[in-house]
């Protein structure tokens, strides 16, 4: 059975914009070790080449009937670009709360405000990322737009046609081990 879902077109930003925080100047990171402590500052760019761990946050959005809103990350994106992605998140930057973040990226990368409900922690790491994690969940019924240019595709998906779509198209892997229990169980 061929998966039906809501796809909601955005035009790609110029690709002379910088996308992932810095558009005003250089953007800080707090490096963390394993237990979340703050053990230095560094630009997102060398945390990035150095993969230094770092935190980040992860917000599940749903509509009211359970459906999953689903994006595609810019070609420009500094990791994954192009790649699909089942919770709106990003970076920390340095001097900001898990909760502040969570809000600035739902409001930056799909136009939602609101207060999203914290779920759990995590840390996840890769050949690519070392971070720790604070993951949320928001119910939303409204406009989804992006405001930075960070997303190019929205998709609206019910869990089954998600488990299709994740078999099917490259899915951020740091996302899907903290939150994919959340969609598809243990």
């Amino acid at each position: 059975m061929k998966p039906s879902w809501h796809t909601l077109q955005v035009t790609p930003v110029s690709p002379d914009a910088p996308l992932d925080g810095a558009r005003e100047g250089v953007e800080m990171v707090d490096v963390v070790d394993e237990n979340d402590v703050v053990v230095g500052r560094v630009p997102r760019s060398v945390m990035r080449r150095e993969r230094l761990r770092h935190r980040a946050v992860f917000v599940l959005v749903r509509n009211p009937v359970g459906d999953v809103l689903v994006h595609r990350r810019s070609e420009l994106k500094d990791v994954w670009p192009g790649w699909w992605d089942i919770a709106i998140g990003g970076v920390v930057a340095s001097g900001e709360t898990y909760d502040e973040a969570a809000r600035r990226e739902l409001w930056e990368e799909a136009g939602i405000e609101g207060k999203p409900e914290f779920v759990r922690s995590g840390v996840y790491e890769d050949q690519e990322v070392s971070l720790v994690a604070r993951c949320y969940d928001i119910v939303h019924q409204g406009l989804v737009e992006p405001v930075d240019g960070e997303v190019v595709e929205f998709r609206w998906v019910t869990p089954g046609d998600l488990r299709v779509l994740v078999a099917t198209e490259r899915f951020l892997p740091d996302s899907l081990a903290l939150l994919g229990d959340r969609l598809f169980g243990a």
